[in-house]
C-alpha cells in the first residue's frame, strides 16, 4: 500500500516536527504484523458495512470472507467480533442521518484528494455520510496499544477538508463530525466543528506547517508525536528531549519523595521507547557490518519448542495414557507445564525426540559478556547478510 509523503495518519507528527517526514524518507519502511492486521480488519469493516447495509448478499459477503479473509493468519473470532461492533455503528449512524435526510449519502472507502491543503496529499476515508449541511467522518482503528482519541485529530481534520472539497460542490455543508472507533480499547469518540473552525485551522496551521514539511524545512521537535517516527533512534533532537528528561532537575534529598515518583513513572514509557528504538538500531546496524564500539553480537537466549504438537498429542493420548483434558488447556501445554505434569524422566522418555530448541536471536552485548561473538559466516547460515561499510 503506498503511503503519500505527508500522510494523514502521521500529520499529528509532521504537524509538530515539520522536517521529519523528509528524514524519516531516509529510513526503510517495515510493514510491522499490527499493520496487516490493521489492514485485514479494515477489509472486514467494510465487507460487514456493506451487507448490514443491503448493498452485497449473505452469499457474497460469505464468499469474500472464504476467499480474503478466514485464511489469513490475522483472522480470529474476537476480530470479527470487533468489525461488526463498528459495522453497527456506521449503519446506526447512517440510518439517523436517513431519519432526517431521506437522500443521505453513505460512503466506503473513499478515496479522498488531498492536495488542496496537502502537496501530493491523498487518503481514504474508512466512512463518509453526507446529509442535511453535515458531513460525517467515522475512522476504524484496530490497534490495542495507544488510545486514539477523534478530538482535534489532524488525521480526520484533513479527511473532512478532503470531504468538503469533493462533495462541497454538491451540499451546503456547515458542520462536520469526526469519530474514532476503536473497538478493543472500548473507545468511541467524536469532534464536531463548524466549517469555519475546520478552514480556519487548515489557513492558519495545515497550510503552513504542510509547506514547510514538503520541503524538509523547519525546526525538529520531540515529544510524544515521536513514538512512531522511523527516525527517533537517531534524531538529535529526540535525544536531547530524552536526556532532559533522564536529567530532571529532583530536589536534594537522600530519598526520592512520592511525588517525584510519580513524575518519573509519568516520563518512563517515552524514555524506554526511546532507549528500545536506540538499541533496535544498532542491534540492524551491527548486523549491516558496522561496528558498534564497546559491542558485540553474540547468540541470544533461546526457549525449547515442540517440533510437532499433534504428534506430541498423539503420543501423551496413545502411549503416555493422559487424556486430552490432561494435557490441554485450551491449547496444548507449554513444555514448562508438561514436564511438571510427566514428570522429567517420563518427559525425556516419551517427547524427547519431538523437542527442539531453535537458535537464539542475534543480539548486540558488551564486549565484557562471555558469550563468543557470532562471526561472519554462522550470522549467515542464521540468514542474516552482513553488508559492507
Amino acid at each position: 500500500m503506498s503511503h503519500a509523503l505527508l500522510s494523514p495518519s502521521a500529520a499529528s507528527r509532521w504537524l509538530s516536527c515539520t522536517p521529519s517526514a523528509r528524514l524519516e524518507t531516509q529510513f526503510p519502511d517495515n510493514a510491522s504484523e499490527a499493520a496487516a492486521e490493521g489492514t485485514l480488519a479494515h477489509r472486514i469493516c467494510e465487507l460487514t458495512v456493506m451487507l448490514y447495509a443491503g448493498r452485497i448478499t449473505e452469499e457474497l459477503y460469505h464468499a469474500h470472507m472464504r476467499k480474503e479473509i478466514l485464511p489469513s493468519k490475522y483472522y480470529c473470532p474476537e476480530m470479527q467480533e470487533h468489525c461488526e461492533e463498528y459495522a453497527t455503528y456506521v449503519i446506526g449512524r447512517y440510518e439517523m442521518a436517513r431519519s432526517s435526510d431521506p437522500a443521505a449519502v453513505l460512503m466506503l472507502e473513499v478515496k479522498l484528494d488531498l492536495t488542496k491543503y496537502v502537496p501530493e496529499g491523498f487518503g481514504t476515508g474508512d466512512t463518509v455520510i453526507l446529509a442535511n449541511n453535515i458531513v460525517e467522518i467515522i475512522d476504524f482503528k484496530y490497534g490495542k496499544g495507544v488510545p486514539v482519541s477523534a478530538v482535534n485529530n489532524s488525521q480526520l481534520k484533513i479527511y473532512a477538508l478532503g470531504a468538503i472539497d469533493m462533495f462541497g460542490f454538491a451540499y451546503d455543508l456547515r458542520m462536520v463530525n469526526v469519530t474514532i472507533v476503536q473497538p478493543r480499547l472500548k473507545s468511541l469518540t467524536s469532534h464536531p466543528m463548524t466549517i469555519e473552525e475546520l478552514q480556519a485551522w487548515a489557513d492558519s496551521e495545515l497550510l503552513v506547517k504542510a509547506a514547510l514539511a514538503w520541503k524538509g524545512e523547519g525546526d525538529f521537535v520531540a515529544g510524544k508525536h515521536c513514538q512512531f517516527c522511523k527516525a527517533k533512534a537517531v534524531c538529535r533532537a529526540n535525544m536531547d528531549f530524552n536526556m532532559q528528561v533522564a536529567a530532571h532537575d529532583f530536589a536534594n534529598a537522600e530519598t526520592l519523595c512520592a511525588e517525584e515518583i510519580a513524575d518519573i513513572i509519568s516520563r518512563a514509557d517515552m524514555f524506554k521507547s526511546w532507549i528500545g528504538a536506540v538499541e533496535e538500531y544498532a542491534l540492524k546496524e551491527a548486523l549491516g557490518g558496522k561496528r558498534i564500539p564497546g559491542y558485540k553480537i553474540v547468540q541470544g537466549r533461546s526457549t525449547r519448542q515442540y517440533s510437532d504438537e499433534l504428534a506430541v498429542a498423539n503420543i501423551l493420548t496413545g502411549v503416555g495414557g493422559y487424556t486430552e483434558t490432561d494435557i490441554y488447556n485450551k491449547k496444548l501445554l507449554g513444555i514448562t507445564a508438561m514436564e511438571k505434569l510427566l514428570g522429567k524422566d517420563r518427559f525425556a522418555h516419551l517427547l524427547d525426540s519431538h523437542i527442539v530448541k531453535p537458535a537464539g536471536k542475534p543480539t548486540l552485548v558488551t564486549e565484557s559478556d562471555p558469550r563468543k561473538p557470532f562471526n561472519s559466516a554462522e550470522l549467515d547460515f542464521a540468514g542474516i547478510i552482513l553488508e559492507n561499510d
